[in-house]
């Protein structure tokens, strides 16, 4: 499967597949396609997955589609001005998104639940205690909110992240959420209560724009119904 991704503000990604060569997405996210791909809704797993793909912020049934008779082409677009990301998934180079990032991967790799192993980053993280593990093998595209900004952080390297800036990490980074220091800065700083420390090793990229703070933006706008 090759791929190129186009597009800034609203990007899409455009997939050549070889014969018999099968992707995955959520429902809604497929843009254009050849007339010989087939699409067939499946659970991918059963129910139990479909039920964790659902707590994860995704569809409980995903579409499958195939390149039959030949080579095939597919196009997967952005639901909210950001960026597309492609990720090579591995046996031991899992990745963990924030939820609802998942667009489409080849059929070799599976999207699962993750949970954040401290309660804490589940009630005060901003982004729920849920998230998205991508594991198995293949490639994986991934959307996120604005403009994408990646660091590598060393074992034991630490990077605080405001409320939603998560986008991505490796498996090999963990998450924990720290109280802000000082009542005047809790309540005053604008900031808020709590930050998501993520601690090393391993790769974090983060988004510029996330969809929560837009809509909190605009809120104040949006007329009330009588």
């Amino acid at each position: 499967m090759k791929y190129q991704i186009q597009g800034e503000t609203l990007p899409v990604v455009i997939c050549q597949l070889e014969g018999g060569e099968q992707m995955i997405t959520e429902s809604g996210a497929m843009a254009w396609m050849s007339p010989n791909m087939r699409m067939e809704t499946t659970s991918n797993g059963g129910i139990g997955k479909a039920l964790g793909r659902a707590f994860a912020g995704e569809n409980l049934f995903q579409n499958k589609y195939t390149a039959q008779g030949g080579a095939g082409m597919i196009a997967f677009a952005s639901s909210f001005p950001g960026s597309i990301k492609a990720f090579q998934i591995a046996p031991g180079q899992d990745m963990i998104f924030q939820k609802s990032a998942f667009l489409a991967g080849e059929s070799t790799v599976q999207l699962s639940v993750h949970f954040k192993k401290k309660l804490g980053a589940g009630f005060f993280g901003g982004e729920g205690f849920i998230m998205q593990k991508v594991s198995g093998y293949g490639t994986v595209f991934a959307e996120f909110d604005g403009h994408v900004v990646e660091y590598d952080l060393q074992p034991g390297q630490q990077i605080i992240v405001d409320t939603g800036y998560l986008a991505a990490m490796s498996a090999t980074c963990s998450m924990d959420i720290q109280t802000v220091p000082g009542v005047k800065n809790m309540f005053f700083g604008g900031e808020g209560i709590f930050n998501t420390v993520i601690t090393g090793p391993g790769h974090v990229w983060l988004q510029t724009m996330p969809i929560s703070n837009v809509a909190g933006a605009i809120r104040p706008y949006i007329p009330t119904g009588n």
